[in-house]
């Protein structure tokens, strides 16, 4: 015999309306697999902390590799008899592991300064990266998106700046929270 209280719209169930990131009522839509990434982006368009935008991979990589000199170059003056090059160095295989699932993040603030991660630059996510305790991570929070080094407390996730200015973000049990991707590089232009 079925219990009648099982499945179906119950008093009280669900969530509580305008409770959502937006505020306002949801509606469950259909999408193909392959455009749940293209919809989250534009969603995370709108909504970041230190986000300035997000940049996805042109599907033909320009590979035109670039000269590189094996010998470690000191912060002086260069020995005249290092002048050759031993191999060729392709930024896309040397920063991008998995295309398909990597995309860049402009970075806006300073929250990250200490790792490395200055207003402007190109961070490089990986999503095929199971994320550890210690990786700087994309997440997204009550649907902000932030940058940030990926720790716990007590059992629970916890999000680190990299600049003592700022405090670190606790995960509540109320919290929407969900890690979009490890950060597996940056990239500053100086000039």
């Amino acid at each position: 015999m079925k219990n009648k209280n099982w499945g179906g719209l119950r008093k009280g169930a669900g969530r509580k309306v305008g409770s959502g990131v937006y505020g306002e009522r949801t509606k469950v839509i259909r999408v193909p697999e392959s455009r749940v990434y293209d919809i989250r982006d534009y969603l995370a368009r709108t909504q970041s902390s230190n986000i300035v935008e997000f940049l996805s991979i042109e599907n033909n990589l320009n590979t035109n590799p670039r000269v590189l000199f094996e010998h470690k170059v000191a912060a002086g003056f260069p020995s005249p008899a290092d002048d050759h090059a031993e191999k060729k160095l392709d930024l896309n295989d040397y920063l991008i592991g998995q295309k398909e699932t990597t995309f860049f993040v402009r970075i806006k603030g300073d929250s990250m300064i200490d790792a490395s991660i200055h207003d402007g630059d190109i961070v490089i996510i990986d999503r095929s990266r199971q994320a550890k305790i210690g990786d700087i991570v994309l997440a997204s929070i009550d649907g902000d998106f932030t940058v940030k080094i990926l720790s716990n407390q007590g059992g629970r996730p916890r999000l680190l700046p990299a600049n003592e200015k700022y405090r670190p973000i606790d995960i509540k049990k109320d919290t929407t929270f969900e890690i979009w991707g490890t950060v597996t590089g940056a990239v500053r232009k100086f000039k």
